[in-house]
């Protein structure tokens, strides 16, 4: 994909230019991925569709999607260094994903916040039509937990 310009910040998915080493910084501290490993943020990254956003090539946003490409779509991973927060990187980021050609006709897109519904709204997502039929398996401590494995299925006792 072509870089898209925004006031001297371009937006990218040549996985070359990702800075990972300031994006698991920045993720591991974060709110939704506490603690996440090194190890599993590469994995995450390389069966993702990445999009940084970069000033003078130092990486400034990042947003990344997990999808099949052709039904759906999983928004996440979404942020704003805060030294450029309130510029529209945000804002560009979501319409460079949009926008994308592989992401195009798929039926349904999802994401989770706890804080930026307004940044969503304006580029389409809305509350779940139908929560009682959305359900999850959460582990919030699955990066603490022993290895970081999942259980199988079996007893933790």
């Amino acid at each position: 994909m072509a870089p898209a310009s925004l006031d001297g910040i371009d937006i990218s998915t040549d996985v070359a230019r990702l800075d990972v080493e300031a994006l698991h910084a920045f993720l591991s501290q974060s709110y939704w991925s506490p603690g996440l490993p090194r190890a599993v943020f590469e994995r995450a990254l390389a069966n993702s569709l990445c999009f940084g956003a970069y000033e003078a090539q130092k990486q400034v946003g990042f947003a990344r999607v997990v999808t099949d490409r052709a039904t759906f779509a999983w928004l996440c991973d979404v942020f704003v260094v805060e030294s450029h927060r309130r510029r529209g990187i945000a804002d560009a980021l979501l319409l460079a994903i949009k926008s994308h050609p592989e992401l195009q006709g798929l039926r349904r897109w999802s994401l989770a916040t706890r804080d930026m519904h307004a940044l969503y709204r304006r580029h389409g997502f809305l509350p779940l039509a139908d929560p009682a039929r959305a359900m999850e398996i959460r582990r919030p401590n699955v990066y603490q937990e022993a290895g970081g494995a999942p259980s199988q299925g079996k007893s933790q006792a």
